[in-house]
């Protein structure tokens, strides 16, 4: 799945250190820059469920 984290650079790189604690995380793509006069990034993970988690029709 892809994953869409927007926020401060700050906000998003904490927020990513945690996801990758609790999903498996194949890819972090840099941080993207909003428009000019914006202090907000774009930061796009690429991640799998952790293993062992059931599906919704496994439940």
């Amino acid at each position: 799945m892809r994953i869409r984290l927007h926020g401060t650079e700050d906000e998003c790189r904490r927020t990513a250190d945690y996801l990758a604690r609790v999903l498996d995380v194949l890819d972090t793509s840099r941080p993207y820059p909003d428009r000019p006069s914006s202090r907000l990034v774009r930061i796009y993970l690429t991640a799998n469920p952790p293993a062992g988690i059931p599906t919704a029709e496994e439940e």
